[in-house]
């Protein structure tokens, strides 16, 4: 998680910083040849969907014998860019993106024999050796070499493993993260059903704004990547592998998963029953595992995907980007999407029925354009009709209002688009119908998919509300531009009988400033926000939300530099596990696409709410004043 609730992470001030810098430090991951459009006929890569292990398992060992060679891999059409990369492959078999599953149950030996194929490259494995482990062995193989390493597997869990080539700067240089792959160890008895999935980058720079990018998820990007399928009822278990330096928030949508455990390539920490928590969107820093579980209760098409907008949008995700295309305004999601995105199609047994919706609330919700007032270009915003008057064309609030619905009220939004372009509005954590969900051109099914929201047109969203919670809502569709210029806001469940209440319910809401560079961001709309006054001696609700573009965020509250202490009560509208709601120092990490409510109640006193992007180019600080009286 990304607010020090996981235990197996450093708990201090920079947990991300510290993460990345001792991967740098001591892994320097994966480095390919420089490669371009591909200019040999070099053997072709197969994208490797992690379903059968590597190696031949006799009696209590796993023989396996690698290599790593040159390819040419094309991580999007097979008739697409291919590029000659350095990957690993089996003797004998083709080289793979991601590296080679290597599965064994507890108790098994593997006997690994590598071979470095290249002939003007170093290779350092790291990896390969029992776990836990307290830090990475390191092999290193010189061209024409090759070694063999012997070790018994350790403890079950999710790992990864690699190779570092040549000399290779993991902050400088252009990424080259395609030497990873997954390493799990079963327990003695199996493991249950699962897949296996490995985030690889690859990039080049083309200028001081724009890169050439290859993200994928089992050797391949958005829409040229595998579909999961699964029925209504059916539970899924996911091992989900960061092997690359960047960032990586993964969102599913319309469901919960819980997270079973959270490793790296040394160590996995496995949460009992009593201390998983439910998610939609989970961070995963770089070089990290994730083992995940969640079952679909509605059928239809969905998504699971990184929520870093210029990881899954087409004009930042491919590798001819095109940051100007009209393929991000398409109404086909396989144009107006890119990169780490994974689609779920969920089916119905023929006794399906949805559920009633009794005594529907009615609301309208207005797509505007205003005057710009800050750094961004454009000043967008979603504006809810209150009363019987539509709101002024030109009005737009930052961020959007904020929708207070109420638990197991079902309630229709209708989307009103008064832009001179197309939109469309996911509910970010929100338990719907597919075709509610928002993505233009797949929420829905094979008889009927959403569109998009066409200018002067309409949409209404079906809402069902299961639990209360914080939760937000924001664009789908051209997602940089329309998020950075306003296109968001937060979506707040009460239960029944209960009001929204501005004297102890408080919001905390960071969203950019635009979208050129230097990065800039808002909290709450504003750059620069007013002192917040509080009542002393009563429990306050803080709701924190970051649905900004690419940063992970960190917030304190200091009293005279020095943290308070606050209690954590859910994370992505989900209620906390009681063993995760113990006070603790008011610091909370809040990756893009999640949010996480707190409890605190302040003695009387000046407090510093600080807001900080964490492992940025620049400084970039937000304080505000808390003022309890």
């Amino acid at each position: 998680m990304a607010n020090g609730l996981s235990p197996y992470l450093p708990s201090g001030s920079e947990r991300y910083s510290v993460t990345f810098m001792k991967i740098a430090v001591h892994l320097s991951l994966a480095l390919a040849l420089a490669a371009g459009p591909s200019r040999s006929s070099l053997p072709a890569v197969q994208a490797n969907d992690n379903r059968a292990s590597a190696g031949q398992l006799r009696h209590d060992t796993l023989s396996v014998r690698l290599m790593v060679e040159m390819a040419t891999w094309h991580p999007e059409a097979d008739t697409g860019k291919g590029m000659d990369v350095a990957v690993f492959a089996e003797e004998g078999k083709a080289a793979q993106i991601p590296a080679p599953l290597l599965r064994l149950r507890q108790g098994t030996v593997i006997r690994a024999f590598i071979r470095n194929a290249l002939i003007d490259s170093t290779i350092t494995l790291y990896g390969l050796h029992t776990r836990p482990a307290a830090s990475d062995d390191s092999l290193v193989i010189h061209p024409g070499d090759s070694a063999t390493v012997t070790f018994a597997a350790g403890t079950p869990g999710t790992y990864m493993y690699g190779a570092v080539l040549g000399k290779h700067d993991l902050i400088k240089d252009d990424e080259r993260q395609l030497l990873g792959g997954a390493f799990v160890v079963d327990p003695p008895g199996g493991s249950p059903p699962d897949r296996v999935m490995v985030m690889n980058v690859w990039a080049r720079t083309i200028d001081a704004t724009h890169y050439s990018n290859a993200l994928t998820i089992n050797g391949r990007s958005w829409p040229y990547d595998e579909r999961i399928d699964a029925n209504v009822g059916d539970t899924l278990r996911w091992r989900v592998i960061n092997a690359s330096r960047r960032l990586h928030p993964m969102h599913l949508h319309g469901f919960y998963f819980d997270v079973l455990s959270l490793g790296d390539s040394r160590r996995d920490t496995t949460f009992a029953a009593g201390d998983q928590i439910a998610a939609v969107t989970e961070s995963m820093v770089p070089f990290s595992t994730m083992m995940l579980r969640w079952s679909p209760t509605r059928p239809g098409n969905w998504l699971f995907h990184c929520h870093i907008g210029n990881h899954v949008t087409a004009g930042t995700a491919r590798l001819d980007p095109v940051p100007e295309t009209h393929d991000r305004m398409s109404d086909d999601p396989t144009m107006h999407m890119a990169g780490l995105v994974i689609g779920i199609t969920v089916h119905a047994p023929a006794s399906y029925r949805p559920a009633l919706r009794p005594d529907v609330r009615q609301m309208r919700l207005f797509v505007q354009e205003g005057k710009p007032v800050g750094r961004a270009p454009r000043a967008l915003g979603f504006v809810v009709q209150r009363g019987a008057r539509a709101p002024a064309r030109d009005s737009v609030v930052l961020p959007g209002s904020t929708l207070v619905l109420t638990r197991g009220q079902p309630t229709d939004i209708t989307v009103i688009n008064r832009l001179h372009e197309t939109t469309a509005v996911h509910w970010h954590g929100i338990e719907l119908e597919s075709f509610s969900d928002g993505v233009s051109g797949w929420s829905g099914d094979a008889a009927r998919t959403a569109p998009s929201i066409q200018p002067g047109d309409s949409f209404v969203a079906h809402l069902t509300l299961p639990r209360a919670g914080t939760f937000i809502y924001h664009t789908h569709m051209n997602d940089i531009e329309q998020l950075t210029a306003g296109l968001y806001g937060a979506l707040i469940v009460l239960e029944p009988g209960r009001r929204l209440d501005p004297i102890t319910d408080h919001l905390f809401i960071f969203g950019n400033d635009g979208s050129k560079l230097p990065v800039q961001f808002l909290l709450n709309g504003d750059s620069t926000p007013p002192p917040l006054v509080l009542r002393a001696g009563v429990a306050h609700r803080l709701r924190l939300i970051n649905i900004g573009i690419n940063r992970l965020l960190r917030f304190t509250i200091t009293r005279d530099s020095v943290p308070v202490h606050w209690a954590p009560i859910a994370k992505d509208g989900a209620d906390l596990p009681p063993a995760r709601t113990t006070p603790r120092a008011a610091v909370a990490r809040v990756d893009v696409g999640e949010t996480y409510d707190f409890r605190w109640q302040p003695a009387p006193g000046t407090y510093l709410l600080t807001t900080t992007r964490l492992v940025a180019s620049t400084a970039n600080t937000i304080t505000q004043q808390l003022v309890v009286r």
